[in-house]
């Protein structure tokens, strides 16, 4: 006999990064992605959540304006940061460009705990739903 809806519980789904030939899961379900804009050198991140829809972004935050980082519409200043939820449809993965020029490369965490790619230039990195059995912890490997 099924659970009734109310008491089911909800599949934690993991979220793998793939860098340098390595798959390692970074999180379940949900994550944040920040980064040094190269230009500015003012902090830039983003919360993310694994869906059934795919990745989705539900809160951005920025600690200043500049080339490229206008401040959008409805953003709140709290805490030192300009934070907004931006309007973007779900993604079945996140590309990450590793060029080397972003300061410090992209930082993934999670759970008190990141990982990061990006600091030096090679192939672009990936963000996406784990396959299954596809991966160890980040900290297992």
């Amino acid at each position: 006999m099924a659970q009734p809806r109310c008491c089911r519980q909800r599949r934690l789904m993991p979220v793998c990064l793939v860098a340098g030939g390595k798959t390692v899961m970074v999180a379940l379900s949900a994550f944040t992605l920040a980064w040094t804009h190269s230009v500015e050198k003012v902090r830039w991140e983003e919360d993310w959540v694994l869906s059934d829809a795919g990745l989705r972004i539900v809160e951005a935050r920025v600690k200043g304006s500049g080339a490229g980082m206008e401040i959008p519409d409805g953003a709140v200043l709290r805490d030192g940061a300009w934070r907004y939820t931006p309007t973007l449809a779900p993604r079945e993965a996140l590309l990450l460009a590793q060029s080397g020029a972003t300061a410090g490369g992209w930082e993934i965490c999670a759970d008190g705990k990141c990982v990061r790619v990006g600091e030096t230039a090679g192939p672009p990195a990936e963000i996406r739903a784990c396959a299954d059995g596809e991966a160890l912890p980040a900290d297992a490997q």
